[in-house]
């Protein structure tokens, strides 16, 4: 499969302010760029989830982590270097993003998606949407597939068809192959070390 329009035209409806339904690592995503605001406002109204909640975004690297972050603590840096499954961390201060996808407390979770050195775009999962965010050159928005409060779908034809008509644009379904199906675990971690698991 040619991946290239398919991000190409995913990158487009990002830039201008719209949503996309994608294949990460874990499992289906609602997304939109991190830094717009409005669209981000539609994300909830997709999942019809109260804005007071934050999102998980999803970063292509930890320079990209370290530019939307204001201190990142040391122990994260040695979790993702030793990470060998997807897990998304929560830090303490955001920067650089809009505003309603931060906790209320200014925390941010981010993941970078995670995929073996063999995987290429076109493969799915983890290693196309690591590809996307690294052309969109900014935090990509990765909630849930379902509407606020109901079971995650692990698959595509688990999804509603309220998502996904509500969306602006949905990637090949062909590409989830590459997703595990199941939610990554989070952590949240302290400028002091501090680590809690919030979901195994």
């Amino acid at each position: 499969m040619d991946i290239k329009p398919i991000i190409a035209e995913a990158l487009q409806v990002l830039k201008d302010g719209g949503v996309i339904l994608y294949p990460t690592d874990t499992v289906w995503g609602i997304g939109c760029d991190s830094r717009n605001a409005e669209a981000v406002e539609k994300v909830f109204k997709i999942k019809r989830r109260s804005d007071a909640k934050s999102l998980i975004l999803l970063a292509s690297d930890l320079d990209m982590v370290a530019k939307h972050v204001k201190e990142i603590p040391s122990i994260a840096i040695d979790l993702v270097e030793v990470n060998d499954k997807p897990m998304t961390i929560i830090y303490p201060e955001g920067q650089y993003l809009a505003e309603n996808v931060l906790a209320e407390d200014g925390s941010v979770g981010i993941r970078i998606p995670y995929s073996d050195e063999e995987q290429r775009p076109e493969d799915g999962g983890g290693a196309f949407c690591k590809e996307l965010v690294k052309r969109l050159r900014a935090p990509l928005v990765s909630t849930s597939a379902n509407i606020s409060g109901e079971d995650t779908p692990e698959c595509f034809k688990e999804i509603s068809e309220e998502i996904v008509s509500a969306v602006d644009y949905v990637v090949p379904r062909q590409l989830e192959r590459g997703s595990t199906g199941r939610s990554s675990q989070i952590l949240k971690v302290g400028l002091g070390g501090e680590i809690e698991i919030l979901r195994p």
